[in-house]
Protein backbone atom coordinates (compact mmCIF):
# COMPACT_ATOMS: atom_id res chain seq x y z
CA UNK A 1 0.00 0.00 0.00
CA UNK A 2 1.07 3.13 -1.23
CA UNK A 3 0.02 7.29 -0.26
CA UNK A 4 0.22 10.04 -2.74
CA UNK A 5 0.33 13.85 -1.50
CA UNK A 6 -1.07 15.19 -4.24
CA UNK A 7 -1.17 18.59 -5.52
CA UNK A 8 -2.27 21.89 -5.55
CA UNK A 9 -5.82 20.45 -7.68
CA UNK A 10 -6.17 17.63 -6.06
CA UNK A 11 -8.90 15.79 -8.14
CA UNK A 12 -6.18 15.85 -10.79
CA UNK A 13 -4.18 14.06 -9.19
CA UNK A 14 -6.58 11.84 -8.10
CA UNK A 15 -7.95 11.14 -11.79
CA UNK A 16 -4.31 10.46 -12.65
CA UNK A 17 -4.07 8.04 -10.31
CA UNK A 18 -7.07 6.21 -11.21
CA UNK A 19 -6.08 5.79 -14.79
CA UNK A 20 -2.72 4.55 -14.17
CA UNK A 21 -3.78 1.85 -10.89
CA UNK A 22 -7.70 1.54 -11.42
CA UNK A 23 -10.22 3.71 -9.94
CA UNK A 24 -11.21 0.64 -7.15
CA UNK A 25 -7.11 0.80 -6.10
CA UNK A 26 -7.46 4.54 -4.93
CA UNK A 27 -9.02 5.57 -1.69
CA UNK A 28 -8.94 9.48 -0.94
CA UNK A 29 -8.01 9.87 2.58
CA UNK A 30 -8.89 13.70 2.10
CA UNK A 31 -8.14 16.74 -0.09
CA UNK A 32 -4.55 16.09 0.64
CA UNK A 33 -3.63 12.49 0.17
CA UNK A 34 -4.64 9.30 -1.12
CA UNK A 35 -3.65 5.39 -0.70
CA UNK A 36 -3.55 3.54 -3.83
CA UNK A 37 -3.56 -0.62 -3.30
CA UNK A 38 -0.83 -1.31 -5.41
CA UNK A 39 2.99 -3.77 -5.42
CA UNK A 40 4.79 -0.65 -6.67
CA UNK A 41 4.47 3.03 -7.55
CA UNK A 42 7.08 5.66 -9.65
CA UNK A 43 6.75 9.10 -8.73
CA UNK A 44 8.92 10.07 -11.54
CA UNK A 45 6.18 9.45 -14.12
CA UNK A 46 3.47 11.32 -11.79
CA UNK A 47 2.92 14.96 -12.73
CA UNK A 48 -0.01 15.26 -9.73
CA UNK A 49 1.70 13.44 -6.95
CA UNK A 50 3.88 15.61 -4.89
CA UNK A 51 5.38 12.67 -2.68
CA UNK A 52 4.65 8.90 -2.50
CA UNK A 53 5.48 6.74 0.29
CA UNK A 54 4.94 2.94 1.56
CA UNK A 55 2.56 2.75 4.48
CA UNK A 56 4.45 1.62 7.44
CA UNK A 57 1.40 2.10 10.30
CA UNK A 58 -2.42 2.13 9.27
CA UNK A 59 -4.39 3.14 12.79
CA UNK A 60 -8.63 3.43 12.21
CA UNK A 61 -8.33 5.77 14.46
CA UNK A 62 -6.34 7.93 16.90
CA UNK A 63 -5.00 11.39 17.74
CA UNK A 64 -1.58 13.38 17.13
CA UNK A 65 0.26 12.07 20.53
CA UNK A 66 -0.78 8.37 20.11
CA UNK A 67 0.56 8.92 16.61
CA UNK A 68 3.43 10.59 18.02
CA UNK A 69 4.45 7.53 20.37
CA UNK A 70 3.52 4.98 18.53
CA UNK A 71 6.10 6.53 15.75
CA UNK A 72 8.65 7.28 18.10
CA UNK A 73 8.34 3.83 19.53
CA UNK A 74 8.46 1.89 16.02
CA UNK A 75 11.54 3.43 14.94
CA UNK A 76 13.07 3.19 17.87
CA UNK A 77 13.39 -0.43 17.72
CA UNK A 78 13.91 -0.34 14.19
CA UNK A 79 16.89 1.96 14.32
CA UNK A 80 18.32 1.01 17.34
CA UNK A 81 21.30 -0.80 15.75
CA UNK A 82 21.65 1.06 13.05
CA UNK A 83 25.37 1.50 11.58
CA UNK A 84 25.89 4.91 10.02
CA UNK A 85 24.00 8.14 10.17
CA UNK A 86 20.68 9.06 9.22
CA UNK A 87 18.41 12.27 8.24
CA UNK A 88 14.83 12.32 9.12
CA UNK A 89 12.37 14.49 8.21
CA UNK A 90 8.72 14.19 9.41
CA UNK A 91 5.69 15.85 7.55
CA UNK A 92 2.30 16.00 9.36
CA UNK A 93 -1.28 16.32 7.31
CA UNK A 94 -4.43 17.41 8.21
CA UNK A 95 -3.75 17.87 11.98
CA UNK A 96 -3.88 20.69 13.75
CA UNK A 97 -0.40 20.74 14.91
CA UNK A 98 2.64 23.42 15.13
CA UNK A 99 5.49 22.70 13.51
CA UNK A 100 7.27 22.28 16.65
CA UNK A 101 5.01 19.58 17.90
CA UNK A 102 6.06 17.87 14.64
CA UNK A 103 9.64 18.32 14.73
CA UNK A 104 9.32 16.97 18.24
CA UNK A 105 9.27 13.36 17.10
CA UNK A 106 12.29 13.89 15.29
CA UNK A 107 14.37 15.50 18.04
CA UNK A 108 12.65 12.58 20.29
CA UNK A 109 14.07 9.87 18.21
CA UNK A 110 17.48 11.43 18.26
CA UNK A 111 17.60 11.52 21.96
CA UNK A 112 16.90 7.53 22.02
CA UNK A 113 18.78 6.78 19.28
CA UNK A 114 21.94 8.50 20.78
CA UNK A 115 21.97 6.16 23.91
CA UNK A 116 22.10 3.13 21.31
CA UNK A 117 25.07 4.81 19.54
CA UNK A 118 22.80 5.30 16.24
CA UNK A 119 23.23 9.43 14.59
CA UNK A 120 20.48 11.05 13.18
CA UNK A 121 19.74 14.47 11.69
CA UNK A 122 16.40 15.58 12.32
CA UNK A 123 15.13 18.25 9.29
CA UNK A 124 14.18 21.52 10.61
CA UNK A 125 10.32 22.10 10.09
CA UNK A 126 9.43 25.80 9.20
CA UNK A 127 5.34 23.94 8.57
CA UNK A 128 3.96 21.45 9.71
CA UNK A 129 4.81 19.36 6.16
CA UNK A 130 8.02 19.55 4.54
CA UNK A 131 8.13 21.81 1.37
CA UNK A 132 8.50 19.36 -2.18
CA UNK A 133 11.93 21.57 -2.35
CA UNK A 134 12.87 20.61 1.09
CA UNK A 135 12.42 16.99 0.50
CA UNK A 136 14.04 17.29 -3.08
CA UNK A 137 17.49 19.20 -1.27
CA UNK A 138 17.76 17.03 1.19
CA UNK A 139 17.36 13.86 -1.24
CA UNK A 140 14.53 12.39 1.34
CA UNK A 141 13.18 8.85 0.76
CA UNK A 142 15.60 8.24 -2.02
CA UNK A 143 18.01 6.04 0.18
CA UNK A 144 17.28 4.05 3.65
CA UNK A 145 19.18 6.26 5.55
CA UNK A 146 17.48 9.69 4.15
CA UNK A 147 14.17 9.05 5.43
CA UNK A 148 11.16 11.18 5.30
CA UNK A 149 7.80 10.15 7.48
CA UNK A 150 4.32 11.28 5.93
CA UNK A 151 1.97 11.38 8.68
CA UNK A 152 -1.87 11.61 7.06
CA UNK A 153 -5.40 12.30 9.31
CA UNK A 154 -8.06 11.43 6.67
CA UNK A 155 -11.32 12.66 7.27
CA UNK A 156 -12.91 9.35 9.24
CA UNK A 157 -10.09 9.52 11.48
CA UNK A 158 -8.02 6.95 10.17
CA UNK A 159 -4.44 7.95 10.52
CA UNK A 160 -1.85 6.45 8.05
CA UNK A 161 1.73 6.96 8.81
CA UNK A 162 4.10 6.38 5.22
CA UNK A 163 8.04 5.63 4.64
CA UNK A 164 8.33 8.38 1.72
CA UNK A 165 9.73 6.76 -1.90
CA UNK A 166 11.15 10.49 -2.96
CA UNK A 167 8.94 13.58 -3.68
CA UNK A 168 8.59 15.06 -7.51
CA UNK A 169 12.34 16.24 -8.78
CA UNK A 170 11.51 19.81 -9.04
CA UNK A 171 14.98 20.26 -10.69
CA UNK A 172 14.47 17.79 -13.46
CA UNK A 173 11.11 19.56 -14.45
CA UNK A 174 12.48 23.17 -14.37
CA UNK A 175 15.41 21.75 -16.68
CA UNK A 176 12.79 20.22 -18.96
CA UNK A 177 10.51 23.38 -18.97
CA UNK A 178 13.54 26.26 -18.70
CA UNK A 179 16.57 24.63 -20.31
CA UNK A 180 14.63 23.65 -23.68
CA UNK A 181 16.51 25.42 -26.44
CA UNK A 182 12.80 26.75 -28.16
CA UNK A 183 9.83 28.18 -26.25
CA UNK A 184 7.46 30.91 -27.31
CA UNK A 185 5.23 32.54 -24.52
CA UNK A 186 2.88 33.76 -26.98
CA UNK A 187 1.58 29.85 -27.52
CA UNK A 188 1.55 29.17 -24.16
CA UNK A 189 3.71 26.87 -21.60
CA UNK A 190 2.35 24.12 -20.70
CA UNK A 191 3.68 22.55 -17.88
CA UNK A 192 6.15 19.48 -18.11
CA UNK A 193 3.75 18.05 -15.16
CA UNK A 194 0.78 18.41 -16.76
CA UNK A 195 1.88 17.22 -19.94
CA UNK A 196 2.67 13.48 -17.61
CA UNK A 197 -0.78 14.28 -15.75
CA UNK A 198 -2.59 14.29 -19.13
CA UNK A 199 -0.90 11.56 -20.96
CA UNK A 200 -1.63 9.37 -17.63
CA UNK A 201 -5.00 10.01 -18.12
CA UNK A 202 -5.33 9.24 -21.76
CA UNK A 203 -3.26 6.29 -20.55
CA UNK A 204 -2.01 4.72 -23.52
CA UNK A 205 -0.84 1.04 -23.85
CA UNK A 206 2.85 0.43 -23.44
CA UNK A 207 5.14 1.64 -26.48
CA UNK A 208 2.06 3.14 -28.14
CA UNK A 209 1.97 6.17 -30.71
CA UNK A 210 0.71 9.28 -29.33
CA UNK A 211 -0.83 12.09 -31.68
CA UNK A 212 -0.60 15.85 -30.53
CA UNK A 213 -2.27 17.88 -33.45
CA UNK A 214 -1.50 20.99 -31.30
CA UNK A 215 2.20 20.35 -30.37
CA UNK A 216 3.55 23.81 -30.50
CA UNK A 217 7.21 23.77 -28.88
CA UNK A 218 6.81 19.98 -28.14
CA UNK A 219 5.97 19.55 -24.54
CA UNK A 220 3.33 16.72 -24.53
CA UNK A 221 5.93 15.04 -27.22
CA UNK A 222 9.02 15.73 -24.75
CA UNK A 223 7.46 13.93 -21.41
CA UNK A 224 5.67 10.92 -24.20
CA UNK A 225 9.13 10.47 -25.03
CA UNK A 226 10.39 10.12 -21.57
CA UNK A 227 7.94 7.59 -20.61
CA UNK A 228 8.54 5.16 -23.89
CA UNK A 229 5.79 6.26 -25.85
CA UNK A 230 5.96 6.85 -29.76
CA UNK A 231 5.49 10.49 -30.82
CA UNK A 232 2.91 12.26 -33.84
CA UNK A 233 3.10 15.93 -33.82
CA UNK A 234 1.32 18.18 -36.06
CA UNK A 235 0.51 21.94 -35.41
CA UNK A 236 -0.76 24.48 -37.84
CA UNK A 237 2.67 26.76 -37.90
CA UNK A 238 5.24 25.44 -39.71
CA UNK A 239 7.66 27.11 -36.96
CA UNK A 240 6.69 25.46 -34.42
CA UNK A 241 7.06 22.42 -35.63
CA UNK A 242 10.83 23.23 -36.16
CA UNK A 243 10.88 23.94 -32.50
CA UNK A 244 9.48 20.54 -31.35
CA UNK A 245 12.24 18.98 -33.69
CA UNK A 246 14.79 21.16 -31.59
CA UNK A 247 13.31 20.51 -28.35
CA UNK A 248 13.33 16.66 -29.34
CA UNK A 249 16.74 16.57 -30.50
CA UNK A 250 18.21 18.86 -27.55
CA UNK A 251 16.28 15.97 -25.18
CA UNK A 252 17.50 12.85 -27.08
CA UNK A 253 20.80 14.58 -26.51
CA UNK A 254 20.76 15.37 -23.09
CA UNK A 255 18.71 13.09 -21.60
CA UNK A 256 19.91 10.16 -23.77
CA UNK A 257 16.31 9.28 -24.94
CA UNK A 258 15.51 6.99 -27.67
CA UNK A 259 13.19 9.86 -29.25
CA UNK A 260 10.80 8.17 -31.87
CA UNK A 261 8.64 10.56 -33.85
CA UNK A 262 7.38 12.36 -36.71
CA UNK A 263 6.42 15.69 -37.09
CA UNK A 264 4.90 17.86 -40.13
CA UNK A 265 2.21 21.05 -40.41
CA UNK A 266 -1.13 20.63 -40.46
CA UNK A 267 -4.30 22.34 -39.23
CA UNK A 268 -6.32 20.09 -37.22
CA UNK A 269 -9.69 20.91 -38.38
CA UNK A 270 -8.63 19.26 -42.02
CA UNK A 271 -5.25 17.53 -41.44
CA UNK A 272 -5.23 13.87 -42.54
CA UNK A 273 -2.98 12.27 -39.99
CA UNK A 274 -1.15 8.86 -40.26
CA UNK A 275 -1.88 5.49 -39.31
CA UNK A 276 -1.39 4.12 -36.37
CA UNK A 277 -3.18 7.08 -33.76
CA UNK A 278 -3.07 4.54 -30.64
CA UNK A 279 -4.02 7.71 -28.20
CA UNK A 280 -4.28 11.49 -28.20
CA UNK A 281 -3.02 13.86 -26.25
CA UNK A 282 -3.20 17.35 -26.68
CA UNK A 283 -3.46 21.43 -25.15
CA UNK A 284 -5.86 22.37 -27.78
CA UNK A 285 -6.40 26.55 -28.77
CA UNK A 286 -7.13 28.11 -25.26
CA UNK A 287 -8.08 31.60 -27.01
CA UNK A 288 -7.15 35.04 -25.65
CA UNK A 289 -5.19 35.28 -22.98
CA UNK A 290 -6.52 37.84 -20.03
CA UNK A 291 -5.34 39.47 -17.50
CA UNK A 292 -8.73 40.36 -15.81
CA UNK A 293 -11.80 39.52 -17.02
CA UNK A 294 -13.24 40.27 -19.89
CA UNK A 295 -16.75 41.60 -20.85
CA UNK A 296 -19.62 39.70 -21.21
CA UNK A 297 -19.84 40.31 -25.33
CA UNK A 298 -15.53 39.35 -25.40
CA UNK A 299 -15.94 36.61 -23.61
CA UNK A 300 -18.71 35.39 -26.01
CA UNK A 301 -16.81 36.09 -29.04
CA UNK A 302 -13.72 34.49 -27.75
CA UNK A 303 -15.33 31.20 -26.55
CA UNK A 304 -17.34 31.14 -29.78
CA UNK A 305 -14.08 30.58 -32.02
CA UNK A 306 -12.61 28.13 -29.53
CA UNK A 307 -15.72 26.68 -29.46
CA UNK A 308 -15.84 26.19 -33.43
CA UNK A 309 -12.44 25.53 -33.68
CA UNK A 310 -12.09 22.23 -30.87
CA UNK A 311 -15.44 21.06 -31.95
CA UNK A 312 -14.05 20.77 -35.94
CA UNK A 313 -10.90 19.58 -34.83
CA UNK A 314 -12.88 16.73 -32.72
CA UNK A 315 -15.04 16.08 -35.79
CA UNK A 316 -12.13 15.71 -37.85
CA UNK A 317 -10.55 13.38 -35.52
CA UNK A 318 -13.27 11.03 -34.64
CA UNK A 319 -13.43 9.93 -38.45
CA UNK A 320 -9.66 8.51 -38.03
CA UNK A 321 -8.87 6.92 -35.20
CA UNK A 322 -10.69 3.76 -34.24
CA UNK A 323 -13.71 2.91 -31.29
CA UNK A 324 -11.47 2.48 -28.29
CA UNK A 325 -9.14 5.28 -28.71
CA UNK A 326 -7.83 6.87 -25.53
CA UNK A 327 -8.48 10.78 -25.97
CA UNK A 328 -7.30 13.95 -23.49
CA UNK A 329 -7.24 17.43 -24.74
CA UNK A 330 -7.43 20.20 -22.47
CA UNK A 331 -10.04 23.13 -23.55
CA UNK A 332 -10.04 26.74 -21.83
CA UNK A 333 -12.55 27.51 -18.89
CA UNK A 334 -12.97 31.22 -18.21
CA UNK A 335 -12.87 31.97 -14.24
CA UNK A 336 -15.17 35.36 -13.21
CA UNK A 337 -14.59 37.25 -10.16
CA UNK A 338 -17.14 34.72 -8.03
CA UNK A 339 -14.62 32.03 -8.60
CA UNK A 340 -17.02 30.35 -11.46
CA UNK A 341 -16.64 29.28 -14.40
CA UNK A 342 -17.70 29.57 -17.83
CA UNK A 343 -17.23 26.57 -19.93
CA UNK A 344 -17.21 25.68 -23.92
CA UNK A 345 -21.08 24.69 -24.84
CA UNK A 346 -19.94 21.52 -26.69
CA UNK A 347 -19.05 19.52 -24.10
CA UNK A 348 -22.51 19.07 -22.80
CA UNK A 349 -23.22 17.34 -25.96
CA UNK A 350 -19.48 15.77 -26.54
CA UNK A 351 -21.38 12.53 -27.49
CA UNK A 352 -23.00 13.52 -30.37
CA UNK A 353 -19.33 14.10 -31.53
CA UNK A 354 -18.46 9.90 -31.08
CA UNK A 355 -16.78 10.33 -27.92
CA UNK A 356 -17.70 9.21 -24.67
CA UNK A 357 -15.97 10.56 -21.19
CA UNK A 358 -14.38 8.57 -18.70
CA UNK A 359 -16.24 7.80 -15.85
CA UNK A 360 -14.10 8.48 -12.60
CA UNK A 361 -14.55 6.73 -9.36
CA UNK A 362 -13.61 9.37 -6.89
CA UNK A 363 -14.30 12.51 -8.79
CA UNK A 364 -16.02 13.98 -11.46
CA UNK A 365 -14.95 15.24 -15.06
CA UNK A 366 -16.02 18.54 -14.18
CA UNK A 367 -13.35 18.93 -11.62
CA UNK A 368 -10.68 18.55 -13.77
CA UNK A 369 -9.56 21.88 -14.17
CA UNK A 370 -5.86 23.19 -14.24
CA UNK A 371 -5.09 26.73 -12.89
CA UNK A 372 -2.99 29.30 -10.78
CA UNK A 373 -4.74 31.88 -8.65
CA UNK A 374 -3.90 34.98 -10.73
CA UNK A 375 -5.61 33.56 -13.79
CA UNK A 376 -8.73 33.81 -16.01
CA UNK A 377 -8.38 31.01 -18.61
CA UNK A 378 -8.17 27.55 -16.95
CA UNK A 379 -7.36 24.44 -18.66
CA UNK A 380 -10.09 21.80 -18.21
CA UNK A 381 -9.01 18.21 -19.29
CA UNK A 382 -11.40 16.31 -21.01
CA UNK A 383 -11.01 12.21 -20.89
CA UNK A 384 -12.36 10.58 -23.47
CA UNK A 385 -12.55 7.47 -25.59
CA UNK A 386 -13.95 7.08 -28.98
CA UNK A 387 -17.17 5.61 -29.40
Amino acid sequence: MYVSILGRQPALGIAELERVFGGGNVTPLSSLAATIDTPLLDIRNLGGTLKAGKVVIDLPSGDWSKVNQKVIQYYADQWASYEGKITLGVSSYGFDVSSREVQKIGITLKQKLKKTGVSLRVVPNSEPALSTATSHHNKLGLSANKVELLIILARNGRIVVAESTGGQNISAYAKRDQERPKRDAFVGMLPPKLAQIMINLAHPDAGARILDPFCGTGVILQEASLMGYRVYGTDLVDKMISFSRDNLEWLSRTHRVDVRSDLHSGDAMTTKWQSPIDAVVAETYLGQPFSAPPSMPKLEEVRKNCNHIITEFLKNLSSQITSGTPVCIAVPAWRSVDGSFTHLPFITTITQLGYKPHEFHNVSQNDLLYYREDQIVARELLVLVRQ
